[in-house]
């Protein structure tokens, strides 16, 4: 095993991580939100969603870029 599949796999780790976290704390701070204001939860839910779209597409982008310097 090649310490260039070691470097790529702890790559590929660390996107995945901060997708994970990222994700996790705009939904958690949406649900937060919408508990305190009920009446704005569609307006939060679909900036919530636009934002974690935006996240899965970085992610994305970066695990395509680890799999092509592959």
């Amino acid at each position: 095993m090649s310490l260039d599949a070691v470097g790529k796999g702890i790559g590929a780790g660390l996107v995945i991580l901060g997708a994970g976290l990222g994700i996790g704390k705009i939904g958690g701070m949406a649900v937060e939100a919408m508990s305190r204001q009920p009446e704005a939860a569609g307006g939060i839910q679909t900036g919530m969603i636009i934002a974690a779209a935006l996240i899965e597409g970085a992610t994305f982008f970066a695990l395509i870029l680890i799999g092509f310097l592959m």
